[in-house]
């Protein structure tokens, strides 16, 4: 199918990709696990697997339970989400490209010849290795730079610099359990506040700023997991619209699938 992309992963990155080409006219599907870890989740299109339907800027993302709902989804101009951790989607649908946009900083289990376009997005990917092409995630003049032989940067372990903040502003499980949220996105707090607990343990914020990113009520964890995002800008606006990261990786996956698909199409590859 001459249109469709496979997006693995339904986090913010993820849908800040899938609704760049949902408006440049291809047809999404976006899979995802039973249990998403997303912690931007009002711009995360994963969502819907709680709420059935997800809108971020005027696209809609529907959660599907069974392949042959896909085409419905898309007849109402819409984005289909399934749960499909393994891909096994590729047994009932040919697309033209397959984005791996889980940021696992390493290759799941993407591989080069599971589509005729294949994009990996940041690291633990090499173009022309384990896919056709890399879309750069690190901050810098290189940020959505599609990468035609090579890797893209190594994790840094740093987040993006935030008006002086680094990793202040990213919260991670201090404990393996089960997170309960006191403090919900787009909620301000102050220094010192309690954002949620993991099993009892409280999880407090080290700066004041706006709750931009909280895991989902109720999910288990893990020690280490990042769980919870507080902006210190306080604008409760960048809670509800798509990141400019997302942005740039988005256009770099449009250039990627642009770039070959004249070739794929025309039998070069």
């Amino acid at each position: 199918m001459n249109d469709v992309v496979i997006i693995r992963s339904g986090g913010d990155i993820a849908s800040g990709i899938a609704h760049r080409l949902h408006r440049c006219g291809f047809k999404v599907i976006m899979l995802e696990i039973e249990k998403p870890l997303a912690i931007r989740r009002s711009v995360s299109f994963a969502d819907c697997i709680n709420t059935l339907k997800k809108e971020i800027e005027n696209v809609v993302a529907r959660y599907i339970k069974k392949y042959d709902e896909i085409y419905r989804v898309w007849e109402n101009d819409e984005i289909p989400l399934i749960i499909d951790e393994n891909c096994d989607i590729l047994n009932h649908i040919k697309p033209l490209a397959l984005v791996d946009a889980i940021l696992a900083k390493k290759n799941t289990g993407t591989y080069i010849d599971m589509a005729p376009i294949t994009i990996g997005i940041g690291p633990g990917f090499e173009a022309g290795v384990d896919v056709d092409l890399v879309v750069e995630t690190n901050r810098g003049q290189a940020l959505g730079q599609v990468i035609h032989s090579g890797k893209a940067q190594e994790n840094t372990g740093i987040p993006g610099n935030i008006i002086g903040y680094t990793i202040e502003r990213v919260i991670k499980s201090p404990c393996d359990g089960v997170l309960t949220i006191k403090e919900d996105i787009g909620n301000m707090v102050n220094k010192g506040d309690i954002l949620c607990y993991v099993d009892n343990e409280p999880v407090k914020t080290v700066i004041s700023g706006i709750v931009r990113g909280m895991i989902e009520n109720n999910t288990n964890v893990y020690k280490g997991l990042k769980i919870a995002d507080v902006d210190p800008r306080g604008n409760i606006e960048h809670c509800s619209i798509i990141s400019d990261k997302a942005r740039a990786v988005g256009g770099g996956v449009v250039e990627a699938i642009m770039h070959m698909k004249n070739r794929v199409l025309g039998g070069e590859l």
